[in-house]
C-alpha cells in the first residue's frame, strides 16, 4: 500500500525555466544558447552548472555562481514557478487521506521560499537542512525517517533516474519517473531498475496510486483466502 507522496522539487514541483533564463541574461547569451550547453552537459553526466564552463571556457564555476549570488537573487522562485498540477494534486492527495512531501537537493533559503508558499503537504525539507545531497542513500534514509511509514509505503516522485529513481530504490522506496525537464530527455536511455509508475503529470498520481492500493488489497486477501 503507498500511503505517503514525496515530491522532488526542480523539474518536479518547480519549473527551473525561469532560472535558466535568468543565467542567460546574467551571461548575455540567448536563453536557447544556455538551454544548448545545459544539454550539452547534461548529456556528458555533468551538471547544469557545467554549462557555464562550456559557455565560458577556463571560468571558475563556484566563483562565478558566488559572483552572480553577490550581484543577482540567484534562488528566487514564486507561486508563478511551480507546475499548475503541483498544488492541486497535493490538495487532491490530502484529501484522499495520503501523507505528502516535498523534498529535493536545495538550500536552506530554498527551503524558507517553499514553506512561505503555504502549499497542503506534511513534509518540506532541502538537502542542506537534513545534511546529505542526492544521490546519496543517506538523503532517502532522512526522508524514511521524517515519514511515519516504512520504505514500501513512500513513492518518490523524481525527473532524475541517477538522482531519483535508482538511489531511492535502493532505499526500498516506490518511486514514480515524470517526464519533464532537460534531464528526463537526456536519461531515457539509461539502463536500470524501472519505476513503480511512469507519469506526465502529478495530476496522474491520484487515480495511479488508487489502482495500485486496490490491486494490493486484492493480492493481500488472495494470499489470506488461499
Amino acid at each position: 500500500m503507498i500511503r505517503a507522496v514525496v515530491l522532488d522539487i526542480a523539474e518536479c514541483v518547480v519549473n527551473c525555466e525561469r532560472e535558466y533564463r535568468q543565467w542567460a541574461n546574467w551571461l548575455g547569451v540567448p536563453a536557447h544558447t544556455f538551454a544548448a550547453a545545459v544539454g550539452v552537459a547534461l548529456s556528458r553526466g555533468l551538471e547544469e552548472h557545467d554549462a557555464l564552463g562550456l559557455l565560458i571556457p577556463g571560468t571558475d564555476l563556484a566563483a562565478a555562481r558566488a559572483r552572480r549570488a553577490a550581484e543577482d537573487d540567484l534562488e528566487r522562485f514564486t507561486e508563478q514557478d511551480l507546475y499548475p498540477d503541483v498544488r492541486p494534486t497535493l490538495v487532491t492527495l490530502c484529501a484522499a487521506g495520503v501523507w505528502t512531501g516535498i523534498a529535493g537537493n536545495q538550500t536552506a533559503k530554498s527551503l524558507g521560499i517553499l514553506r512561505s508558499l503555504d502549499l497542503p503537504c506534511d513534509l518540506i525539507a532541502t538537502s542542506e537542512q537534513w545534511g546529505v545531497a542526492k544521490p546519496d542513500p543517506g538523503f532517502f534514509e532522512r526522508l524514511v525517517e521524517c515519514a511515519p511509514f516504512q520504505p514500501d509505503e513512500i513513492i518518490y516522485v523524481g525527473d532524475r533516474l541517477d538522482n531519483d529513481i535508482h538511489p531511492a530504490a535502493t532505499v526500498g522506496l516506490h518511486t514514480a519517473l515524470i517526464r519533464r525537464g532537460p534531464w528526463n530527455l537526456v536519461q531515457q536511455i539509461l539502463d536500470g531498475d524501472e519505476p513503480t509508475m511512469h507519469i506526465d503529470s502529478l495530476s496522474e498520481l491520484p487515480d495511479l496510486i488508487a489502482t495500485f492500493n486496490a490491486r494490493s488489497r486484492l493480492n493481500l486477501e488472495d494470499r489470506l483466502g488461499s
